[in-house]
């Protein structure tokens, strides 16, 4: 894998990870960097026109209901059902629980690797933002994992949660963010010359 690519990822890996695991308020360099259309001109992917199309969505951070804080609260904490869980266990588990098999599979599999993530709570390791970081750092450490990461660990599931957050998410800036996510994804997939995945 060429150190370009690997970049690529790491960078892409990296925003998209920050923007769905902590609140708005948390990651303003963020928040507001993909909020505005600065971000176009250097990501590595997708046409122009896709990407303008994707930061019009972005760039709306308020609606006449809720500001970003407020829809990233209903979308990822709650306290009322969420419309797409972020948890990869309530897509691949058969009692849709949280801390299901998959997520143990998925901690064997970074204990097997030497990944270890300081969370500051007991909190399910496979949430699509700690995904995409751990994304970036393999990719920055050992990049012969990532296909294995992805294949085993984010794609049988990611491509539905996303899907299912453009849909219901009820507010621009994170249907827009589900579009840039899904995009990556499947820019990642090629450049690591894997198979598109397909949802069941």
């Amino acid at each position: 894998m060429n150190e370009q690519l690997l970049n690529n990822i790491s960078l892409t890996a990296r925003v998209l990870g920050a923007a769905f695991y902590y609140s708005p308020s948390a990651i303003q360099d963020i928040t507001t960097l993909l909020s505005s259309k600065a971000w176009t001109e250097s990501w590595p992917y997708e046409s122009t026109e896709l990407k303008q199309s994707i930061a019009q969505q972005l760039a709306v951070t308020k609606t006449a209901n809720e500001n970003l804080d407020e829809a990233y609260q209903r979308l990822f904490i709650g306290p009322y059902a969420l419309p797409s869980p972020p948890w990869g266990s309530v897509w691949l588990d058969n009692e849709k629980v949280l801390f299901g098999d998959s997520t143990l599979q998925l901690r064997e599999w970074m204990q097997k690797n030497k990944i270890d993530i300081h969370l500051a709570q007991n909190e399910p390791e496979d949430h699509i933002g700690l995904l995409f970081m751990m994304v970036a750092w393999v990719a920055e450490n050992c990049s012969s994992k990532l296909p294995e990461l992805l294949t085993d660990h984010i794609l049988p599931w990611s491509f539905l949660y996303l899907d299912k957050l453009q849909q219901n998410a009820d507010f621009p800036f994170y249907t827009g963010l589900a579009r840039l996510a899904n995009h990556s994804l499947i820019s990642w997939q090629r450049d690591l010359n894997m198979h598109e995945s397909t949802v069941v």
